[in-house]
């Protein structure tokens, strides 16, 4: 290759590089490395679009209970795998119609097109999750917002609505920090 052309083509290939990293970057951005879902940057533009077309969608909020207790009781890498499960066993419950992300810490959201069968999603949350040769107990509280109960649909409305129905499953008897963790 002659110098000439060399000299006209390296901008050429840095910017195809750079362009390249740059991609991978917002990429990863966007998805939380320890669980695989969106971050809210990814999830939020997709859920403004679903609350658009899908009149049925529904908004659901999510938080472990006790889980300061869980990596105080049996370390942090029992919380991240705790973390993990939840995030599969939100995706799964998803599924193609839907999309779940980690807001951060022990929070979660989700939005669904249609309002799949909320009681299954409980079900699968209240699972124990294997760690070291044991069953650790887990116990999520859940808020939920169908869009279409809403006077204007915005995802800040179903946020909120979502987090004050979330606050309230906290509230429940039987909730928060009632029961001990085994070690």
């Amino acid at each position: 290759m002659d110098t000439q052309a060399l000299a006209l083509a390296l901008p050429l290939i840095g910017w195809a590089s750079h362009t390249a990293l740059l991609t991978h970057r917002l990429a990863t951005a966007r998805r939380d490395p320890l669980t695989g879902l969106r971050t809210r940057a990814g999830w939020t533009a997709l859920a403004e679009r679903i609350i658009r077309r899908h009149r049925d969608a529904v908004v659901l909020l999510l938080d472990l209970d006790d889980f300061k207790n869980l990596n105080d009781s049996h370390g942090h890498a029992a919380g991240d795998v705790a973390l993990a499960v939840t995030a599969e066993r939100l995706a799964t419950w998803c599924g193609r119609h839907g999309i779940a992300a980690r807001l951060g810490g022990d929070e979660f959201v989700a939005i669904a097109r249609q309002a799949p069968d909320l009681e299954s999603l409980h079900r699968a949350l209240r699972q124990p999750v294997a760690y070291a040769g044991r069953r650790l107990p887990v116990s999520v509280s859940v808020g939920s917002c169908h869009v279409k109960d809403l006077p204007v649909r915005s995802l800040s409305d179903a946020l909120a609505t979502a987090d004050s129905a979330m606050y309230a499953d906290k509230g429940k008897a039987g909730r928060r920090g009632t029961r001990p963790l085994s070690r």
